[in-house]
């Protein structure tokens, strides 16, 4: 444990996307980085990820080719929670499920450094109720986006007794590592997930009534509101069952009508038709580029909300 305020040596539980690329970013910002996978497996097809991903920035201009040879040598990636004694910082990437989470809290609160802050790349759990018996005055969220070494924004949130020297070490670690950290108060779904989530249930919903096709809809959004991107192509990429389960979450904590998730949303999460990742959602990605489900299309057409 360094002596020094400034976060130096940072640890990441869990190798997924989130995980790999929270650690690809701060191995790249001179910070000795130890990822532990959280799943049994080997190791070294999460570092062909990450180095797969650092060369690509590389090649398309974005990172000098010295700071990515440099990120390889800081980071560690191993299966053994052991490593992460001596780390500042530890970032929980892990299924976002609140038992998990809190376990895994549990098992390192005694094993590592007691001046160690605790993370939680949580999108939409509270974390007092991650923190709840345990260091509650050193666990915060950090919530990164997706694809981290691409977006800015890390949503920082905070507790009442969060001591306040902590979220001054996290913000000036977000800032070195070249993102932007907007302060929160914890509370479910943050800001971005609290606003963006009864978007995209009511572009899901404007669809299912049949206002419009899919590409009219996400055209709309992203020329009349200047967005990036439409909702109902955001709402795949994002995985149609993570959007569920927000909207579920949401709806249960705020009982908002504007949360409750429409029964398109629900029919095409039980129907295992999640969006990008599995090739169908409210597009179908088997073609490139991807176009509207038709079988939805004529689903809508047929019934309209209703059918669905």
């Amino acid at each position: 444990m360094t002596t020094s305020n400034s976060i130096q040596k940072v640890g990441i539980v869990g190798a997924g996307v989130m995980g790999a690329g929270i650690a690809e970013v701060t191995a790249a910002a001179g910070l000795p980085t130890v990822l532990v996978k959280a799943t049994p497996g080997k190791t070294e097809p999460v570092r062909e990820r990450i180095e797969a991903s650092l060369q690509k920035r590389v090649d398309r201009g974005k990172l000098d080719p010295e700071v990515a040879a440099a990120a390889r040598k800081n980071l560690d990636i191993t299966s053994d929670r052991e490593a992460l004694s001596d780390r500042d910082l530890i970032v929980e990437s892990i299924v976002e499920n609140l038992a998990e989470k809190r376990m895994l809290f549990s098992q390192l609160d005694g094993h590592v450094d007691r001046r160690a802050i605790f993370a939680s790349n949580t999108s939409t759990l509270r974390i007092r109720d991650l923190a709840d018996g345990l260091r509650a005055d050193r666990t915060i969220g950090m919530h990164f986006f997706s694809p981290v070494p691409a977006m800015s924004l890390v949503e920082l949130a905070y507790l009442p007794e969060t001591d306040p020297a902590v979220m001054e070490r996290a913000k000036a670690f977000v800032d070195h590592i070249g993102k932007t950290a907007v302060p929160v108060m914890d509370s479910t779904g943050f800001v971005v997930n609290r606003l963006l989530v009864p978007y995209l249930l009511g572009a899901i919903r404007a669809y299912s009534q049949g206002l419009a096709e899919a590409p009219e809809i996400d055209t709309a959004m992203k020329l009349g509101c200047g967005h990036p991107m439409g909702p109902l192509a955001l709402s795949d990429l994002i995985g149609l069952d993570v959007v569920f389960a927000m909207a579920k979450l949401l709806y249960k904590d705020f009982g908002d009508a504007s949360y409750q998730p429409p029964p398109l949303l629900r029919r095409l999460v039980q129907e295992g038709s999640l969006g990008k990742k599995t090739k169908l959602g409210l597009y179908d990605y088997s073609t490139n580029p991807p176009q509207p489900n038709q079988a939805l299309r004529e689903l809508i057409r047929h019934g309209g909300e209703d059918a669905a």
